[in-house]
């Protein structure tokens, strides 16, 4: 998935331009940039179709398309995933990661939509235990993994940290989620869920207390060209009491978190347990720009 092809015959200017040191740096930005407006556009239009939560006959059906014997659907398999979006945003940010996921024996893939007028991490924390009680409830399934973009790994944490969700989640994936807080966009400190996003909220020092016995593994996807990050390692979980593995994507903005095709290899690797590391223990790097941090 290329879309800077047309951002090509300019690389080589901005790299005589630049100082050495500047110019790999630059030519990076340059590239996620239009990733990010090429992603952002292709969003908006998609972006109407998330706005109604997701049907379970539709869930189920794409679920089967996806598989390579629909008639044959595993009774017991993998846990479900859940796809949880970030702020102000809807399930169709999912689109891509959802086809891959299924695609690769995930056959039950659900997103949950929150408002876009919830005020605090803890209720829309609440609405997602709800909606994972009632997943297990009707498929049977003990436990499932989470996927949350941003603000969504950030209410997914919560629920797991703070309302004993660590019952229920077995592994809890997060794409560019402030763990501790970011101080980007002070502006918008007018709307209460970003001031629970700052560093000194609240909300974040709940999430720094300790935690023993907390179940679920986390496996966070951080980038170094986050721009809502700051600073960048915001996004990784550091906490003494948690499993918790961190994954440094270099050269993807925040908006590509979730279609990257190579973020998306890394996610199936975290939710079947081969992590991002090879079996000997030495560190693994992915094509497409992703590393163990």
């Amino acid at each position: 998935m290329k879309v800077t092809d047309a951002f090509e015959p300019f690389l080589p200017l901005c790299q005589r331009l630049l100082p050495c040191r500047l110019a790999g740096l630059s030519v990076a930005l340059l590239k996620a940039t239009a990733l990010e407006f090429a992603i952002l556009a292709g969003h908006l239009l998609l972006y109407p179709s998330g706005l109604m939560q997701e049907r379970r006959e539709a869930a189920a059906l794409e679920s089967a398309e996806g598989a390579e014997d629909p008639a044959r659907l595993p009774t017991q398999g993998p846990p479900p995933v859940v796809l949880l979006h970030g702020f102000i945003d809807n399930r169709s940010v999912f689109v891509l990661l959802r086809r891959s996921l299924v695609q690769h024996g995930r056959h039950r893939v659900e997103s949950l939509n929150y408002s876009p007028l919830t005020c605090d991490i803890r209720t829309a924390a609440e609405l997602l235990g709800r909606h994972i009680e009632e997943i297990c409830d009707r498929t049977g399934s003990p436990q499932v993994d989470v996927v949350g973009h941003s603000l969504g790994g950030l209410i997914a944490r919560y629920y797991v940290q703070c309302l004993g969700g660590d019952l229920r989640v077995r592994t809890l994936v997060t794409l560019g989620t402030p763990h501790s807080g970011t101080r980007v966009a002070p502006l918008a400190n007018a709307h209460p869920i970003v001031r629970q996003m700052r560093p000194e909220s609240p909300l974040i020092q709940e999430l720094q207390a300790p935690a023993p016995g907390c179940r679920t593994r986390f496996v966070s996807f951080w980038s170094d060209l986050d721009h809502l990050m700051d600073p960048l390692e915001s996004a990784c979980v550091a906490h003494p009491d948690l499993r918790a593995e961190n994954v440094r994507v270099t050269g993807v903005g925040h908006l590509a978190l979730p279609v990257h095709p190579a973020v998306a290899t890394g996610i199936r690797q975290a939710l079947d347990g081969t992590g991002t590391r090879d079996t000997n223990g030495t560190t693994k790097t992915h094509r497409g720009g992703l590393t163990v941090a």
